[in-house]
């Protein structure tokens, strides 16, 4: 058997989820042979799906919430296999710049992040929120590989990298630099703003400490990426990767800072409704006393 899991560019935070995910998953139950495969991004990821090109891919949020509620497209004929990890979203800068909030990156460059990258949707309906358009209200730079986005900062190329998570490489190579960092995230208002306009998406806090130098909690916003699957992926094949990801749990927090977030129980909470759970997923959760 061959299961094949979509990330994302290398260089940032998917495919570092996607290999540990993928090493436990074997781990668990060797059989299932699963595979990993650098794509885009979320934005490629759905209609590889949809393709049947790919098994199971990593989405970020926003992109599955239009996929799935058919928004700017039609509906995808796509299911939820797991919930990954919370992304919260926000900028970071370097820590002797002058920029304290959103509204002075205005006409300044920004790095988006990758083209492909949920990330980019995410900041675009904060944003949107805010009265503010990334093209029209910045210099936005969209870059070819996610990696690539922590060195403009450094050098003085882009005033700012949007991005999410915690413990998300690129935030953690800039803060890790001489001279630190600092993480600019909406304010309060600019969260009841944001919050009256785009309802799905939620207030996600940022322990202190998540990343080198931050001394306290940042409350950002941001969704539950998941793990999507293609409609072709069989029900019992689906069915015993619910279950090594059940059964590997420690497993998974032990290899990646949020890899704990990544449980059948988040994934019933994640999810709006049940049905878009894949049904091996649900059929395991019923077994497991996960569900009724």
């Amino acid at each position: 058997m061959s299961v094949v899991l979509g990330t994302a560019t290398p260089g940032g935070g998917f495919p570092v989820y996607g290999d540990a995910v993928a090493a436990v998953l074997n781990e668990v139950d060797p059989s299932l042979g699963v595979t990993t495969r650098n794509t885009k991004g979320s934005t490629e990821n759905v209609p590889l799906l949809e393709a049947g090109q790919l098994d199971l891919a990593l989405v970020q949020g926003e992109v599955a919430y239009e996929a799935l509620r058919g928004i700017g497209r039609p509906a995808a004929d796509l299911k939820i296999f797991a919930a990954m990890y919370s992304t919260p979203g926000m900028f970071v800068v370097r820590g002797d710049s002058p920029v304290r909030a959103i509204e002075d990156l205005r006409a300044r460059a920004v790095a988006f992040g990758a083209r492909g990258s949920g990330l980019v949707i995410l900041a675009r309906y904060v944003l949107d929120g805010l009265g503010l358009d990334q093209t029209r209200d910045f210099e936005a730079i969209y870059l070819e590989r996610a990696g690539d986005g922590p060195a403009m900062v450094l050098d003085g190329r882009a005033a700012a990298l949007w991005g999410g998570g915690i413990g998300w490489p690129n935030f953690v190579a800039v803060s890790s630099a001489p001279g630190g960092a600092r993480f600019i995230a909406p304010s309060p208002e600019d969260i009841e703003r944001v919050r009256a306009k785009h309802a799905f998406v939620k207030t996600i806090a940022v322990p202190a400490g998540s990343y080198p130098g931050q001394e306290r909690a940042i409350t950002a916003l941001g969704s539950y990426s998941l793990v999507l699957a293609s409609p072709r992926l069989p029900e019992d094949v689906a069915w015993r990767l619910a279950r090594a990801l059940h059964q590997g749990a420690s497993a998974i927090a032990a290899r990646h800072a949020q890899g704990h977030e990544s449980t059948l129980e988040n994934t019933l909470a994640a999810a709006a409704r049940r049905d878009l759970i894949h049904p091996g997923v649900l059929r395991y959760m019923r077994e497991a006393g996960i569900s009724k």
